[in-house]
């Protein structure tokens, strides 16, 4: 069935095998692989829970986590929850969620209530805002970080389990070792002012862990949570490839539907598409316009590349993408026609929203 996102298991572990070196040994920090963009496949679950060196399991979806949390705790594995929770779902952050990122004290103190219901002492990190300006305590509000900290520590059923900090997410603010040396200081901190001792440190996501190859992650920094870097084999600061890692773990396959030469130009005065946008056209003559099987409602259209380079992408609408194939000559690496499948590589946005999409199959090879 089509259309069908292919999902290479073995490339994925050599991504990960790659990340984890980088991150626990040349790093010395530990690791938490982000399942997100895979809307916590099973199969790549079960991937990262046997790997030796992955430290937790990672998700912003709570529903996610609960697919797995046995797994984890099979594997000796501890979950993570990235997302801040909804006070409507602390119930559930008790039932599945070992460690969980958090930042409003008024839902720490209704996630306390809940743990003491259930007789669990529930683990959470504090997520300081180094100036992304998304979620976090401000880090020039100090008075107001060590206010919480002294609540949350006199909380009989909340263990400040360490501190975080996400970059890029929303400013695009790159981690650099002068912003992450802030989150160490701000430990230190707290660590000094009310005589403790904090488990983790941890310095963002897929963003940072080309410090490490750098040298220039700070030290105190012992967590990394990495997504992006397992999946694609790239760093999210600047894009580049990590060593040892692929980029080719995921593909697209899409069937043909319907090939035709018509013009390129619409016929007739225009007004909005399906989604409300009023779309420019080039008239660039007649064209052998293919339609796919797979539309906005699955996937982001900018974020996906024909792996056929003779193949323009020219649009879609909620169910229909089409392509340009006029230049897919017999004296060109051949024609297609009805019923042919057209593969495509993917960016991160692509392949976040084809695992969410219940209309696309998985293959694993």
């Amino acid at each position: 069935m089509y259309p069908k996102l292919v999902i290479d298991l073995n490339k994925l572990k050599q991504n990960l095998d790659a990340v984890s070196e980088i991150t626990k040994d040349h790093g010395n920090c530990t690791l938490a692989v982000v399942t997100k963009v895979l809307c916590a496949d099973h199969k790549v679950a079960e991937l990262i829970a046997n790997h030796p060196k992955v430290d937790f399991i990672a998700d912003s979806r709570i529903q996610n986590i609960a697919s797995y949390t046995d797994l984890a705790h099979e594997k000796g594995k501890k979950t993570l929850l990235l997302r801040i929770p909804m006070q409507s779902e602390l119930a559930d952050v008790i039932r599945y969620v070992d460690l969980c990122q958090i930042s409003e004290i008024s839902t720490i103190r209704l996630l306390n209530q809940e743990a003491e219901k259930a007789g669990k002492i529930q683990k959470i990190i504090m997520m300081i805002d180094l100036g992304d300006l998304r979620e976090g305590f401000f880090f020039k509000d100090r008075a107001l970080i060590h206010e919480a900290v002294k609540e949350i520590l006199e909380m009989k059923n909340i263990e400040l389990f360490g501190i975080s900090v996400n970059l890029t997410c929303y400013g695009a603010i790159i981690p650099k070792n002068d912003n992450l040396s802030v989150l160490v200081e701000i430990a230190e901190e707290i660590e000094k002012e009310h005589g403790i001792k904090l488990n983790i440190v941890s310095g963002g996501n897929s963003s940072s862990i080309y410090l490490v190859d750098r040298g220039e992650l700070p030290n105190g920094i012992n967590n990394l949570r990495l997504g992006e870097a397992f999946a694609f084999g790239t760093e999210c600061a600047y894009g580049d490839r990590l060593p040892g890692t692929t980029g080719e773990a995921f593909i697209l396959e899409a069937e043909i539907v319907e090939l035709k030469n018509k013009p390129s130009l619409p016929i007739g005065e225009s007004g909005k598409d399906a989604f409300g946008n009023s779309p420019v056209f080039e008239d660039r003559g007649p064209m052998d316009r293919a339609i796919i099987a797979i539309g906005k409602q699955d996937v982001d259209l900018e974020k996906i590349v024909p792996v056929d380079e003779r193949i323009e992408i020219m649009g879609g609408s909620s169910d229909h993408i089409i392509l340009d194939v006029t230049n897919c000559k017999e004296d060109n690496g051949g024609k297609y026609k009805v019923g042919d499948i057209v593969r495509f590589t993917l960016f991160y946005p692509a392949l976040l929203s084809l695992t969410t999409s219940k209309y696309v199959e998985r293959e694993y090879v």
